[in-house]
């Protein structure tokens, strides 16, 4: 399967996916302008001078230029794991760069499932804040519906999550050209401004935001904390690099994205110098009076694009999550007859939405959201940068010295961001915090119980050659067809096999004794998709290979046998699982706490059947009580 950053494009497909881009990668970081430049200022902490205007303007744009344009388009791109990005991704790639070292695996493996914890916050906070921003253009229109922005947010947010379930498909064609419609508004709400005054092009000068730090230190450390809202987002630059390559993401935000949020930051500048009292939202009340109600409607429609990104991210990483065996399965709707990539997970869906929810009920305003956003995307930023180091020193083999200037510098900035923003933990930082903390205690009980359970299975397994061996010294009845016993470790006799033959005393014609690998890698291509090994008397050990990007179809793999010369009829094939239910106890091991969550999980977590697509009529369960 090639990948989008491998396949040979003609200019017009490049032109479609650039402008896919638009639409899917940068509807986050497109909408900050919406509230960034204005919560610098809120809270009275920054005086509002000429000088200010212009500091904080060079601090946003040189922020821009460093995180995102040098940080992310030129470096993190370059860290694709077979043509995928994100921060699964860039987990698989550094762990399996550091494997010959195991403390320091674990220690990544960690860190990185703690920022995809934390992702969950990012995918919570993000739909809530750009809708309740661009819904707050009310205030600025009509004060006196003050009170209906949060009914209206809600009803909104309502409608965006109610359709998840038909796909994006759609929706996503319209993505790309409002995205263009929103980035062109953009420019054309900055340029008057920047003509009526240009001195606010003097901000481009570094010096402004350097005179800006040391003159307020401290204040301007706390101010971090909202500046870097001009770059949440930047990590759906890496997130989709999978969807659309390297080339058109770079292209939209050098060429559309960048100068149009350069040029509505300096044009809402440029007002403030004029009239410092538009500070309430310079967004809104930089437009002209005969745009307000399109450029309303618009920013509604632009914030629900940014919040569509985040919510369709928040399903791929599930799946890729649940395929790594960090969260438990889960119905996954596939949306699309083509496109694998396009999931509806309807846990996920309605859990991100009552979370949304509480966070636009409980904070009531963009700004109360800020200190929340900051804290969750710049935890995010910084686990990347630590796992770009041991990518390009351990995988990439560079020299100790030039990875630490590169990814060094970076990581500085991002923990100055960090520690600014760990400020506000008490003033709603501490909401991202607690999903991602909630979200986090799941990942590692899962993953933890997950390891005991197939510890307690492997020590009272019994060796699969050995037995297979007594069993034919006196066969039981051979009937027709083939039996496919699922197995969670090759090599060892499966608890299905053991009770039909207790139960039923009867053994199939063909048995094929099939476990299931994920990877660490996304993709394993059908060449490698099966590994076989005859065990004589018609019976095969396989072993079914899947990356995390891969879709898990059993019975379409074992297709591939046929070329093996093991000939499988579809109709004549039995599916035998084994359904294990968890007893918690008392000893070694987990705290009883988590053995119960983790029992609790096992129970409700999805059929096997269901996530590796095996027939419903052909599947034959049978249980067993397993302690840990």
């Amino acid at each position: 399967m090639s990948s989008p950053t491998t396949a040979h494009r003609s200019p017009a497909a490049l032109a479609a996916l650039t402008l896919a881009a638009l639409g899917v990668v940068y509807g986050d970081i497109g909408t900050s302008p919406l509230y960034a430049l204005k919560e610098v200022f809120h809270g009275g902490h920054v005086p509002l001078t000429p000088e200010n205007i212009l500091g904080v303007l060079s601090l946003l744009f040189w922020t821009m230029t460093t995180v995102v344009s040098v940080k992310y388009v030129l470096l993190i791109l370059r860290a694709d794991n077979n043509g995928e990005g994100g921060l699964i991704a860039m987990l698989a790639l550094a762990t399996q760069a550091v494997k010959d070292k195991p403390q320091l695996r674990r220690g990544l493996m960690l860190v990185g499932l703690f920022g995809t914890a934390i992702f969950f916050g990012d995918a919570v906070i993000t739909p809530a804040m750009t809708v309740l921003g661009a819904v707050e253009g009310i205030d600025v229109y009509a004060p006196q519906y003050h009170d209906a922005i949060v009914p209206i947010s809600l009803i909104v947010l309502a409608g965006l999550f109610s359709v998840q379930r038909f796909g994006t498909s759609g929706v996503g064609k319209f993505f790309g050209p409002v995205m263009l419609i929103w980035f062109a508004s953009l420019t054309l709400l900055g340029l008057p401004q920047i003509i009526e005054n240009p001195k606010v092009l003097a901000a481009i000068n570094p010096m402004y935001a350097l005179d800006f730090c040391l003159h307020y230190g401290w204040i301007a450390f706390i101010a971090l904390g909202a500046v870097v809202l001009v770059v949440t987002g930047g990590e759906a630059l890496y997130a989709d690099l999978g969807h659309f390559g390297k080339k058109p993401i770079r292209i939209a935000w050098y060429s559309i994205v960048m100068p149009a949020l350069v040029i509505n930051y300096f044009g809402q500048g440029a007002l403030l110098l004029e009239r410092p009292e538009a500070i309430k939202n310079p967004f809104y009340l930089i437009a002209p009076s005969w745009a307000e109600l399109p450029l309303f409607g618009l920013a509604t429609l632009a914030a629900i694009v940014a919040s569509q990104a985040l919510i369709t991210a928040a399903f791929s990483v599930t799946k890729q999550a649940i395929q790594l065996g960090i969260l438990p399965r889960m119905r996954i709707v596939h949306t699309s007859v083509r496109d694998t990539g396009q999931i509806y997970v309807p846990f996920i869906n309605w859990g991100l939405f009552a979370f949304v929810v509480l966070a636009v009920v409980f904070f009531g305003s963009s700004s109360k959201l800020a200190g929340a956003y900051g804290v969750a995307v710049t935890i995010d930023m910084t686990i990347t940068t630590v796992m770009t180091f041991y990518v390009i020193r351990f995988g990439w083999k560079y020299p100790l010295l030039p990875c630490i200037l590169a990814t060094g510098v970076f990581f500085l900035i991002d923990i100055t961001f960090l520690a600014s923003n760990l400020l506000k933990v008490a003033h709603g930082g501490w909401f991202p915090l607690l999903i991602g903390i909630w979200m986090f205690t799941l990942m590692l009980t899962w993953k933890q119980g997950r390891r005991l359970l197939s510890d307690k299975l492997r020590h009272d397994a019994i060796e699969l050659p050995g037995f297979l061996e007594a069993v034919f010294m006196s066969p039981p009845v051979r009937v027709p067809g083939t039996a496919v016993f699922l197995s969670a470790e090759p090599g060892v006799t499966p608890n299905a096999l053991l009770h039909n033959l207790k139960h039923n005393k009867v053994l199939h014609e063909q048995n094929l004794f099939v476990t299931v690998k994920h990877h660490e890698v996304p993709w394993i291509g059908f060449d490698k998709r099966v590994e076989m090994e005859a065990m004589g008397n018609d019976c095969w050990q396989v072993v079914l290979h899947f990356g995390f990007k891969n879709e898990p179809d059993v019975p379409y793999a074992l297709k591939l046998l046929e070329q093996h010369g093991v000939q499988l009829d579809e109709m004549e094939t039995s599916y035998f699982l084994s359904r294990d239910i968890v007893i918690p106890t008392i000893g070694s091991g987990m705290a009883l706490w988590r053995e119960k969550l983790f029992a609790s999980m096992h129970r409700n977590a999805a059929a096997a059947a269901d996530f590796l697509h095996l027939p419903t009529n052909r599947i034959v369960e049978l249980g067993s009580k397993v302690e840990i």
